[in-house]
C-alpha cells in the first residue's frame, strides 16, 4: 500500500483547508493556463494546506477525449506548487470511474507528483459494497486514498456503517471526506472510524458544505467496547473553500484556537448559519445544486480571478435568481469574503 511522506501525513492529520480546484477556461472553452495557475497561487497564498484537482469542481468533463484536459490541469497545479511553495502542500488528485480507470488516473497522478487520491464514487452504482472496498484497495496500491461519502443529490449513494468500517481498516486509506449532507450518515462515518483499529491514522475532513463549521466544532465521542473514543473532523476538502479561501483558512485557525473559550465558540457558532446560507446561494441548493460549479465561477469572476463563468458543458449555467442570491450573501456576510485580499495580490497571481 502507498503511504504519505511524514510531513504530509502530519499535515493531513493535523487538519487543513483543501480547496476543490476549479477549471479556468475562456469563452471558446479552451484552457486558460494563466488563470489556472493564478487560481492555484491564490489558494497557496491564502494558506491552504493543499489543493484537490480533477474533482467535481474541476468538472468531470476534463476526462472526455474531446477536451483532453485531465493531464494538463493536473500538471499545471503540480508545477505551481513545486515552483512556488517552501512548505509541505498536499496535492490531491480526483480519480473516478470503474477500477481500471480509477487505477489509471491514480497512476497518472503519481507520475505527476501527487500525494493522494480523492476516490469518487461516480459511475459505480453496479458495485456492491464489498466490490467498492476492493476498488478502494486497488487504488490505494498506487497512492494513498481519501475516501469520499458523496451526497445522493450529486451522484452519491447511501453506504452502510459496515462499509466505512471496512474502508477504515484498509492500510492505504489516509483520510475520509464526509459529504453526505446528512447528520445521520456523518455520524455513521465517525463512529465507524472510531471502531476501526486504524482510528488514529485516519483524518476526517468535512465535505458537508451545509454544515462546515458545525462539523469542525463538534467533539465527537463514541463508545467502543467500553471505552470512550474521541474524534474530531480536522479540516475540509470543499468546493465552498474554492472561494473566499483566505477567510476559510482564518476560520479553521479560529476553530483550532477556540478551545474552551465560550465567547469564541459562540461567535463561531453564530457564523455557522451565515456560511451555510452563503453556500446555499453559491451552490444553488434551491435548484438541486444545478448551478453549483457556475456559482463558484461567478464569485471568482467577480473577483477577477476568472474571466467568465463558462463550463465545458454549455448547459451548466447559473439558475434563475442565483446571481441575486450571490449578491445578497456577499452583501450580508462581508466577514466571509476576501475581496480585499484578492484585489491586493491578483496582479502577482496572474503574472
Amino acid at each position: 500500500m502507498a503511504e504519505l511522506d511524514v510531513e504530509r501525513a502530519a499535515l493531513l492529520r493535523e487538519g487543513c483547508v483543501i480547496p476543490a480546484h476549479p477549471l479556468a477556461i475562456d469563452e471558446a472553452r479552451r484552457l486558460d493556463e494563466r488563470r489556472q495557475r493564478g487560481l492555484t497561487r491564490y489558494y497557496l497564498a491564502s494558506g491552504a494546506g493543499g489543493v484537490a484537482v480533477g474533482v467535481h469542481t474541476t468538472q468531470f468533463e476534463i476526462r472526455d477525449p474531446r477536451w483532453g484536459l485531465l493531464r494538463p490541469v493536473l500538471e499545471l497545479a503540480a508545477d505551481v506548487v513545486r515552483a512556488e511553495v517552501g512548505r509541505p502542500v498536499l496535492l490531491v488528485a480526483g480519480a473516478c470511474g470503474p477500477t481500471a480507470q480509477a487505477v489509471a488516473e491514480a497512476e497518472l497522478a503519481a507520475e505527476l507528483g501527487y500525494h493522494a487520491v480523492l476516490l469518487g464514487p461516480g459511475g459505480l452504482d453496479g458495485y456492491s459494497e464489498d466490490e467498492l472496498v476492493d476498488h478502494t484497495a486497488a487504488v490505494a496500491e498506487v497512492l494513498p486514498v481519501i475516501g469520499f461519502y458523496l451526497q445522493p443529490a450529486v451522484g452519491g449513494r447511501p453506504l452502510s456503517a459496515g462499509y466505512w468500517r471496512a474502508v477504515a481498516e484498509l492500510p492505504g486509506v489516509a483520510a475520509i471526506k464526509i459529504a453526505p449532507f446528512d447528520r445521520y450518515a456523518t455520524i455513521d462515518v465517525v463512529r465507524s472510524v472510531c471502531e476501526s483499529s486504524r482510528r488514529d491514522e485516519i483524518a476526517l475532513y468535512t465535505g458537508n458544505d451545509d454544515n462546515i463549521l458545525a462539523d469542525l466544532l463538534t467533539p465527537f465521542t463514541v463508545g467502543v467496547r467500553g471505552e470512550r473514543v474521541h474524534k474530531r473532523i480536522v479540516g475540509g476538502l470543499l468546493g465552498q473553500w474554492a472561494v473566499w479561501t483566505r477567510r476559510a483558512v482564518e476560520l479553521l485557525d479560529r476553530v483550532r484556537a477556540a478551545g474552551h473559550d465560550p465567547g469564541e465558540l459562540r461567535a463561531l457558532l453564530g457564523l455557522a448559519p451565515a456560511l451555510t446560507d452563503a453556500n446555499a446561494a453559491i451552490f444553488d441548493a434551491a435548484h438541486g445544486f444545478h448551478g453549483c460549479v457556475p456559482g463558484i465561477h461567478e464569485v471568482l469572476r467577480r473577483q477577477g480571478l476568472l474571466a467568465g463563468r463558462w463550463c465545458l458543458d454549455p448547459a451548466e449555467q447559473l439558475s434563475p435568481g442565483q446571481a441575486d442570491e450571490i449578491d445578497r450573501v456577499s452583501r450580508e456576510y462581508p466577514e466571509l469574503t476576501d475581496d480585499e485580499f484578492v484585489a491586493e495580490h491578483i496582479e502577482d497571481w496572474l503574472r
